[in-house]
């Protein structure tokens, strides 16, 4: 009785398993890649060097065309600063993620930040990592 050829395993079975993992696994990063960041715009940022927080209450992004979004609702600059407060009373350690695009004026995202020093909130800025 010759008990090797009975343990052998076909190649066709071993390359459909892989097969049946790689599916899964691709239709698991599918699935859960949007749940990352569901309310960030798509910009593109500046490069900087060094590693963020992942703590965030609220994200401020300013694109090229210098509009405003507080997560992904378009919001006029004269709003902006009530509705930051109203969104962000009562939490502890409120956190601004400031998403400015590359070429938006300094000036734009110093105006986000004094909104955020005159209100006490910690402000984040985001970059592209370098």
């Amino acid at each position: 009785m010759n008990l090797r050829g009975r343990n052998k395993v076909s190649p066709e079975f071993s390359m459909s398993s892989m097969t049946d993992i790689v599916f899964l696994l691709l239709v698991f990063f599918l699935l859960t890649s949007p749940a990352i960041t569901p309310e960030a715009l798509d910009l593109i940022l500046p490069k900087a060097k060094g590693k963020s927080s992942n703590v965030q209450n609220i994200s401020v992004s300013i694109t090229n065309k210098l509009q405003y979004y507080i997560d992904d609702e378009r919001i006029s600059q004269s709003r902006l600063e009530s509705t930051l407060v109203s969104r962000l009373q009562g939490q502890n350690e409120p956190t601004i993620i400031l998403r400015a695009e590359e070429g938006v004026p300094i000036e734009k995202a110093v105006g986000v930040m004094d909104i955020a020093n005159r209100n006490k909130y910690k402000v984040i800025l985001a970059v592209k990592p370098d």
